[in-house]
């Protein structure tokens, strides 16, 4: 049996993996995968934009590998998502549910005997940055977690891949981007504190679903003063647009997860 600070992390990762998935819809930019020397930041911005998944539920099977230096677990579940509504989990048997809303996360540990609902706080704790449903939803489909178009950026190609990076980087804050030239999705992304030693980073592979591109595998790695962590999620079997029921409800009985 896992100890149970292992238990919170991993769960918390988990709903992090669940929220693959929203955007707007838009007339898609159409590239050759070939970089193109002369693009403009403004652009490069544009194109990343229009390119967003265009959907109303989505459910597939999700593989994650969870690393933190001194032990290592995998494991699946299954996910059922409804655009910018609801994401719900369950792993094998039921042992462990979530639900999850813009505004809420709830889940319940079988094995335990114990249930948490509480908001975002602990999950920015433990990634190192502030993060709400938005950044989330961005990390995980495969965009910029902060909005691109409220600043100004210099580019950069390194290793076939176009590079943004501000112009006038935050004292709080440093970040830096790098997209694909075939369809302007994020191939990594990096948020760093130096003052409080935290860095996030977040790589990714995509998948075509339905004539969309979206991620196939991302890999996150965050350090704190605490130590670092390592996440590595596969989607699998991913459908796009089913009928969908998201059954939850906590058992009568359990005890509350306090986060401190």
């Amino acid at each position: 049996m896992w100890p149970r600070f292992l238990h919170t992390k991993i769960y918390f990762y988990t709903l992090m993996a669940l929220f693959l998935l929203a955007s707007c819809k838009s007339k898609k930019a159409v590239a050759d995968g070939k970089v193109n020397t002369g693009i403009t930041a403004r652009k490069i911005i544009e194109n990343h934009y229009k390119n967003q998944l265009s959907f109303n539920t989505l459910s597939g099977r999700l593989k994650i590998e969870y690393s933190d230096g001194y032990t290592n677990q995998g494991f699946n579940v299954s996910l059922r998502m409804k655009k910018d509504e609801a994401i719900w989990i369950s792993a094998p048997l039921g042992v462990l549910k979530a639900y999850i809303t813009p505004d809420r996360v709830q889940f319940y540990n079988k094995l335990e005997g114990e249930y948490f609902e509480g908001d975002f706080s602990y999950l920015s704790d433990l990634l190192g940055t502030d993060l709400d449903f938005k950044k989330v939803q961005n990390l995980l489909i495969g965009n910029a977690v902060l909005d691109l178009r409220e600043q100004k950026f210099s580019t950069s190609i390194l290793d076939g891949k176009y590079g943004l990076k501000p112009k006038e980087q935050n004292e709080l804050y440093k970040i830096l981007f790098f997209l694909e030239p075939k369809n302007f999705k994020i191939a990594n992304q990096e948020i760093s504190q130096p003052w409080n030693k935290r860095f996030l980073s977040m790589q990714y592979s995509y998948q075509r679903v339905n004539d969309q591109v979206l991620p196939n595998k991302v890999t996150i790695q965050a350090l704190t003063e605490d130590g670092q962590n390592n996440i590595d999620l596969d989607y699998k079997n991913v459908e796009l647009n089913r009928n969908l029921n998201f059954p939850f409800r906590i058992p009568k009985g359990y005890k509350e997860i306090v986060l401190k």
